[in-house]
């Protein structure tokens, strides 16, 4: 496994223009935050089968899949995994709001869809690829990317 610094290095390669950079801090967690709402919008029965939990925020397939995305994170460094683990709860307490409000699986699927339209705008004045198309794992490296580039500023 690459360390932190050799993932951050070979993402930041192709996101050195400004504009790119700022699509991406507004993009790229409106695409994990939308992704979490489509998940949240596929409803389980698995705790509650298995361990007789009712609970609408652990109770869906969001929380089933962040908890692999977390130990990804974990594997990196403590850090990140608590900024991860922060930023993922955040994203399934306003969903699960959002979900009262409005069409939780409609309202996620256009943020998620405006939100690449974006990104590809963002690669295309950039003149470079997205990172994932090399590497899948890079869709889980831009949230920490931007988390990493928001906390230095």
């Amino acid at each position: 496994m690459r360390t932190l610094n050799q993932w951050f290095d070979e993402y930041a390669e192709s996101h050195q223009n400004k504009t790119n950079q700022l699509i991406h801090y507004i993009c790229v967690p409106a695409i994990f935050f939308s992704i979490v709402g489509l998940l949240m919008s596929i409803p389980t029965n698995l705790l509650t089968n298995f361990f007789g939990l009712n609970n609408p925020y652990i109770e869906n397939w969001a929380t089933v899949l962040l908890i692999f995305t977390l130990i990804f994170y974990l594997r990196m460094s403590f850090s990140i995994f608590i900024k991860m683990f922060v930023f993922s709860a955040i994203c399934i307490v306003l969903n699960r709001f959002l979900g009262q409000h409005l069409p939780l699986f409609y309202t996620s699927l256009t943020i998620f869809v405006i939100a690449w339209i974006f990104q590809f705008y963002g690669h295309k004045v950039e003149g470079k690829k997205p990172s994932f198309l090399k590497d899948l794992q890079f869709l889980l490296i831009g949230p920490v990317w931007v988390i990493k580039k928001l906390m230095s500023k």
